[in-house]
């Protein structure tokens, strides 16, 4: 079994295959060659008792939808829920597109190190410092961009990369390439969060929180309603709990970036302090954990999604891979939170 000493801060760990050291400053620590490990060094999921648990949430926040995943990261074995149903990720993508912005380093086609001078035409919605600090800032190295979008959910950053690399379609075809199925990347940031309400095409005038805002409800209740449950509906930009599953364990194996790629990018995961009260909350307070939550807007009391994905591992050493897809939800963001926060628990307890 790989090793993992305890860091500063909450990170997650790669597979069997690789040990996770804590840096100095918290960061993680060099891959190591594969060994051999067999399914008998962890307990077997209970997989009667997390799809009763799960059950019996799912009902509790009905008619929202809810969909789990839940893998052994050593032994492969899998509990899923709602497994091929798509959910729409909101910012979880950002962590497939620090993959595929990072396969692109590896290939040579991208420097982290590379300059890019923001325009304002370039700027995207709200969740974005960098869009506040425009014009005072303006320029950002690829690396900087990197962190923005996955540690800190920045819808410029990410708009900016995905651009850099060939847009939606190349991450598409990315995905595809490395047989992860399940998982579509088809707009900008720019594109889905007006689409979410029934707005117009975004505009730069649009980066505040304020300006967004006075727009949107500029668009009539109702026609924002249904905007929002068509988005739900909308197969466009979504995972089931599966294709995250399989993404998150090859992640982990190593088998989508190179191993200083995977290791920057759990890093980043692992920094992030959004959604701390999500997975996080329900984990026992010595696991590590990296992960990267997803959040739509609320409009009349509807969140349209509500998620959270990540990599952790247990204080014995065992490491799992979790996702959490909450769409349709009513309660407040507490309440949303929680329901994570339970069912992760409920997973926890599950694997003994």
């Amino acid at each position: 079994m790989p090793r993992l000493e305890k860091a500063r801060r909450p990170m997650a760990t790669l597979h069997r295959r690789t040990l996770l050291a804590a840096a100095p400053a918290g960061l993680l620590a060099a891959c190591q060659k594969k060994v051999l490990v067999t399914v008998s060094t962890t307990p077997r999921i209970d997989q009667v008792g997390l799809g009763r648990a799960v059950a019996a949430i799912a009902a509790r926040v009905a008619p929202a939808a809810l969909g789990v995943g839940l893998i052994n990261l050593e032994s492969g074995e899998a509990f899923t829920f709602n497994a091929e149903r798509g959910f729409p990720m909101q910012s979880v993508f950002k962590m497939l597109l620090g993959a595929g912005v990072l396969s692109e380093v590896d290939a040579g086609r991208v420097l982290l190190t590379e300059r890019v001078y923001l325009l304002e035409n370039q700027l995207s919605p709200q969740r974005s410092p960098i869009a506040t600090a425009w014009p005072g800032r303006r320029e950002y190295t690829v690396a900087e961009l990197l962190a923005a979008a996955v540690t800190d959910s920045d819808n410029s950053a990410a708009d900016v990369l995905m651009k850099r690399i060939g847009g939606p379609g190349a991450l598409s075809a990315w995905l595809t390439v490395k047989h992860v199925s399940g998982i579509r990347v088809d707009r900008y940031e720019r594109e889905i969060q007006p689409q979410v309400y029934g707005m117009p095409s975004f505009r730069p005038a649009w980066r505040t929180d304020a300006a967004f805002a006075a727009a949107r409800s500029a668009v009539p209740p109702a026609a924002r309603l249904a905007a929002m449950r068509a988005y739900m509906a909308d197969p466009r930009d979504t995972a089931t709990p599966r294709g995250m599953l399989t993404f998150l364990q090859m992640l982990d194996q190593g088998d989508l970036i190179a191993p200083a790629s995977t290791r920057l990018l759990i890093q980043l995961m692992s920094q992030t302090a959004r959604g701390g009260a999500r997975i996080r909350a329900g984990l026992p307070k010595a696991a590590l954990l990296a992960h990267k939550p997803g959040t739509s807007g609320v409009d009349q009391g509807l969140s349209s999604a509500h998620n959270d994905v990540g990599i952790f591992r247990l204080a014995d050493r065992r490491a799992y891979a979790i996702c959490v897809f909450l769409s349709g939800s009513t309660l407040a963001e507490a309440g949303r939170d929680a329901i994570i926060a339970q069912v992760t628990s409920a997973a926890v307890k599950a694997v003994g």
